[in-house]
């Protein structure tokens, strides 16, 4: 039986992470667990209080937000399981959803990463994902398959192949972990598990979803529907993806596509919408690409706005 760690990041939502811990401890029926918790620089520091409390889990602390794949990073680094299964502070897992991904990878050595279906929380049989379409890399366009729709099993033989795992719930090979690095820490927040499932690829493995395995996802629980810190992550990385993955011809048609069809879009929405203190925020997930390399780490957003 292989040993899986567990490694979620809990940044100023502890009582969503207990959740989290008491559905590892209560539901989940997978035995061969190394359960790893990060605070990423949470304010209080919820470590002490959590430490006797949970006895077999493994905490580690960081005093600054390093962001998911930094937080999910530091993690990594603490376990010694063979696979790894990275899950979100805000899901709750099911009896055997552990159990069922690890026979799917144990059956297939070409699968580098597998992801298991997700329900919406909230709304118990409305899926959120079923898989990924592929990228677009002339749009940095995508489809979630599957989301929002009740779930009658209407996508189930889809598992197998896809286009990305999802990174609220994404297991991952050791020895492909090994091949393709850790995740780019640059993105902070989003697009960061589409470009490390972009480098698990081109070393040489597959990215699955196993829809007979389910959990449940809290959506947006850390940063909330829509927000300042969203709105320049999401637009800073989407172009900062293509930059990392497109080639050099891909790259210039999307920025003209970006800069001709995404930006009027989005400034005639936020003034619709009235959320003016967007538009700047936007400005600067654009601009940052001139001042910066696709690998700096400067993250060009003030986290204390």
């Amino acid at each position: 039986m292989k040993s899986v760690s567990i490694v979620t990041v809990n940044f100023n939502q502890p009582k969503v992470t207990e959740d989290l811990l008491r559905s590892l401890d209560e539901v989940n029926t997978y035995p061969n667990l190394e359960i790893i918790v990060v605070d990423n620089g949470s304010k209080p520091n919820p470590v002490p209080e959590w430490i006797p409390r949970y006895p077999g889990v493994k905490f580690v602390r960081s005093e600054k937000n390093t962001g998911f794949a930094g937080g999910n990073n530091i993690g990594i680094q603490h376990a010694t399981g063979e696979y790894l299964f990275l899950i979100n502070n805000d899901t709750e897992v099911t009896a055997e959803l552990i159990g069922k991904l690890v026979a799917t990878m144990d059956a297939n050595p070409k699968i580098g990463m597998i992801s298991p279906k997700i329900h919406y929380f909230d709304q118990p049989g409305m899926l959120q994902y079923t898989g990924y379409t592929p990228m677009n890399y002339y749009t940095a366009r995508n489809a979630c398959i599957g989301q929002f729709e009740q779930d009658r099993g209407q996508y189930d033989s889809l598992s197998g192949v896809t286009g990305y795992a999802h990174g609220a719930a994404m297991m991952i090979r050791r020895e492909a972990l090994e091949k393709a690095g850790v995740m780019a820490e640059n993105y902070f927040l989003y697009y960061e598990e589409l470009d490390w499932c972009e480098r698990i690829r081109k070393a040489g493995y597959e990215i699955h979803v196993d829809l007979s395995a389910l959990i449940y996802h809290k959506e947006s629980v850390a940063v909330g529907k829509r927000s300042a810190l969203k709105e320049f992550f999401m637009n800073r990385n989407r172009i900062l993806f293509i930059r990392k993955n497109g080639s050099a011809g891909q790259f210039f048609i999307f920025c003209c596509y970006f800069m001709l069809a995404v930006v009027p879009r989005n400034l005639i929405q936020y003034i619709k919408n009235k959320e003016y203190s967007f538009i700047p925020v936007f400005l600067e997930a654009i601009t940052w690409h001139f001042t910066n390399k696709a690998d700096s780490d400067n993250l060009g957003y003030p986290l204390t706005r």
